[in-house]
């Protein structure tokens, strides 16, 4: 997540939804361009935009550079044959929901998130008359999105996924001004279409995605006179995977990481928050560096 990477997030969160502009500057090129549809959709936010990022073999070369021996090399490749250091391949699709205010679908490898935001003039019972806005998040995974079928959340949601939802509540509210939205809420429901590891650092980039685009709506309809986001916002995993400190961890390596952290952090280069476990050893602090670092990269 470096200032490059978020900076290019942010270029491509204000291209015009009905426009595929020039690709956007970044170290690892996105390529925007409109959907192969003939007939795009037409959500509030505008027709689909897409924008790609390529996993390739990129971060492999500098780790072929390094006089390791074959062996040695073999080691630091992980399953799917990424480098440590190597992100997924990743495509973010703007308006994919067609009646969604704000909507972003994004695939990080085999993770499929669909994310959609949807505004409403109202706002809990705790901020009333306070002219302040609010931004809330749901979070599900559709019964047979992992290897194996989940029970349908019908109620109530469980355990893990009221966790994960006060994160990405929490997450995008750190960069939003809510005095400037209004008595508004904005509902950002994330649910999980495929997962294989990383769901809810996916559905917090992809929440920025989908509010921004919320934000823009309502400045067409005069709600607000300007986005009221103060920068942007975007997450990743890391862990330690046989000995080795890697960069967003599949299914796979998640479930048999000896530490997994998730790493939220802002264009800026500030973290907004840091969850990691040591679920076998734990870790020392050189190693959380590490970690944090190889975060921030990513």
């Amino acid at each position: 997540m470096s200032s490059a990477d978020f900076a290019s997030a942010r270029e491509f969160a204000s291209i015009p939804c009905s426009i595929a502009g020039t690709p956007i500057p970044n170290p690892f090129p996105l390529t925007p361009r409109k959907h192969p549809h003939p007939t795009p959709s037409t959500s509030p936010s505008g027709p689909r935009t897409i924008v790609t990022r390529g996993g390739g073999a990129q971060s492999i070369a500098p780790i072929r550079g390094r006089g390791l021996s074959p062996v040695q090399y073999r080691s630091l490749m992980r399953p799917d044959g990424r480098a440590p250091d190597q992100l997924r391949p990743f495509t973010l699709e703007r308006g994919f929901a067609k009646f969604a205010e704000g909507s972003c679908l994004i695939k990080m490898g085999e993770t499929h998130m669909l994310v959609a935001a949807t505004v409403e003039d109202r706002v809990p019972p705790f901020l009333k008359g306070q002219g302040k806005g609010w931004v809330t998040a749901e979070y599900s995974m559709l019964p047979r999105s992992g290897r194996q079928r989940n029970q349908r959340e019908l109620m109530k949601p469980n355990g893990r996924s009221m966790e994960i939802q006060r994160l990405i509540g929490r997450a995008i509210r750190s960069v939003v001004d809510l005095e400037k939205m209004g008595e508004r809420t904005i509902t950002v429901d994330c649910d999980a279409i495929q997962a294989d590891g990383g769901t809810r650092t996916a559905a917090i980039t992809g929440a920025y995605i989908a509010v921004y685009d919320a934000m823009k709506w309502m400045m067409a309809q005069r709600m607000i006179r300007s986005i009221p986001l103060r920068e942007a916002i975007a997450a990743i995993s890391v862990g330690i995977y046989r000995g080795q400190e890697i960069l967003d961890l599949n299914y796979d390596e998640d479930s048999q990481a000896d530490t997994d952290m998730n790493v939220i952090m802002t264009e800026s280069g500030k973290f907004v928050e840091i969850q990691g476990t040591a679920e076998q050893d734990p870790f020392s602090a050189e190693t959380l560096g590490k970690m944090l670092k190889l975060g921030k990269k990513g």
